[in-house]
């Protein structure tokens, strides 16, 4: 199964935004779908602090403040495509 990761902030709107995206997407194309909230976590705010939200496949970084459907469905097929 293909893992989708975002990493998010509390207040973040961009964040809510990808994520409302990233949970209709998912019902089309089957992945599971994990938030980690980055706020607290020195490591990753020093790593992706003002990138979020970040969006990684599979633990591999995807895009950074927005989800775009083309270019994240094409992703994922390809991974689907693969296995």
């Amino acid at each position: 199964m293909i893992e989708v990761l975002i990493y998010s902030r509390i207040g973040c709107h961009l964040c809510d935004v990808a994520e409302a995206k990233l949970l209709e997407l998912k019902g089309d194309l089957g992945f599971n779908f994990e938030k980690r909230l980055i706020d607290g976590d020195l490591e990753l705010e020093g790593e992706y602090g003002e990138k979020v939200p970040v969006i990684l496949i599979n633990g591999n970084p995807h895009d950074y403040w927005r989800v775009d459907p083309e270019r994240f469905t094409k992703a994922i097929l390809e991974i689907k495509a693969s296995q």
